[in-house]
């Protein structure tokens, strides 16, 4: 049972940091490209939406995979 709440405990706070991250990049990084990379207009905001949640995803599942994976393969 104390596995359980560790890895509930793991996920909580990794999906605390990425909603932390998420708001730090709708905040600064989008506004950003969106002056930088005019051309696109409104779609610039969806691409990089798009692409940070690629990304976080990623992150979240290789660190979930590398706490959760066996400790001695062999």
């Amino acid at each position: 049972m104390t596995s359980r709440v560790k890895v509930f405990g793991m996920i909580a706070l990794l999906g605390f940091v990425a909603g932390i991250v998420a708001q730090l990049c709708a905040t600064f990084v989008i506004p950003w490209f969106v002056e930088v990379l005019p051309l696109l207009g409104s779609v610039t905001t969806y691409l990089i939406s798009g692409f940070a949640g690629a990304i976080l995803t990623v992150a979240l599942v290789s660190v979930w995979a590398y706490l959760n994976g066996k400790k001695d393969p062999y």
